[in-house]
């Protein structure tokens, strides 16, 4: 599960000025939170170094489906 709506809400930004910061498309970064896209590793660190969070705080891994 990727974290990323919730960091967002908490920093109080938009998903347009999320998705603009990493060079997402806002259709894209909405796909990947409401989880209909998986992002790649690259688009995963630049969330996170755009959401000031460190990958385990975006990408909640136990609750993957492997992780069971």
């Amino acid at each position: 599960m990727i974290n990323a709506r919730e960091i967002r809400k908490q920093r109080g930004l938009k998903q347009c000025e999320l998705a603009r910061m990493v060079g997402l498309e806002q259709g894209s970064l909405s796909d990947i939170e409401n989880e209909k896209k998986n992002p790649s590793f690259d688009v995963l660190i630049r969330l996170a170094l755009a959401l000031d969070c460190s990958l385990d705080e975006l990408v909640d891994v136990k609750s993957h489906p492997a992780a069971s």
